[in-house]
């Protein structure tokens, strides 16, 4: 049986197990051997990793070939118009070519917990917050799509890698899951000894 873990990274945080430069990571919240992340999210970025020890399972989950659909809940300066949401939803073109088109829609509150530290409320007195849908994993790419209509992203959180969701995690809490599939033998991106410790920490 293959296990998946879901854990939730919280801001200010790398996707990784290690940093030379002493930042937070993932070691800090989650000690299983032997697990590495399907994916990765941005320092700056909070919600959804998804780890594992089958390798074949992460590279599903992981290649931009199966278009695992992400959704983000994205809080941007300023009021979008309705023409710049639907751009979004025909796709933009970015420095890197078009992007696919996304599921957009305009939230009345997040539902999640304030961030922190919180957003400075002085410094970004006018948000919206939006909830965007997308099966592609470039670099920064919700950022870049909110940008280039004109509204900054101020905070990003996945909450749901296709049929994963956040749901009942917070920041730094994690969970596994049991996939009834037999575990693949395909490589893993490197080693690295991880010290097994609670199924959640909180």
């Amino acid at each position: 049986m293959s296990r998946i873990y879901l854990l939730h990274k919280p801001y200010r945080m790398l996707s990784q197990f290690t940093d030379a430069e002493g930042r937070a990571t993932l070691a800090d919240i989650i000690k299983v051997p032997d697990i590495y992340p399907a994916g990765r999210l941005d320092y700056d970025s909070e919600g959804l990793l998804l780890l594992s020890d089958d390798g074949e399972l992460i590279h599903r989950i992981s290649h931009p070939r199966h278009k695992q659909p992400k959704i983000y809940r994205v809080q941007v300066e300023g009021q979008p118009s309705e023409a710049a949401l639907q751009a979004l939803r025909k796709g933009v073109t970015l420095k890197d070519g078009p992007t696919l088109p996304a599921r957009v829609r305009r939230l009345d509150e997040s539902g999640l917990a304030e961030r922190q530290p919180p957003l400075c409320s002085k410094r970004h007195p006018d948000t919206c917050w939006l909830e965007l849908t997308i099966s592609e994993g470039r670099n920064r790419q919700v950022r870049r799509m909110t940008a280039h209509i004109g509204h900054p992203t101020l905070r990003l959180v996945r909450i749901a890698i296709g049929n994963w969701r956040l749901d009942g995690l917070a920041p730094g809490q994690w969970q596994s899951q049991t996939l009834h599939a037999p575990v693949q033998k395909k490589p893993l991106p490197g080693k690295g000894p991880h010290t097994a410790r609670s199924r959640r920490r909180r």
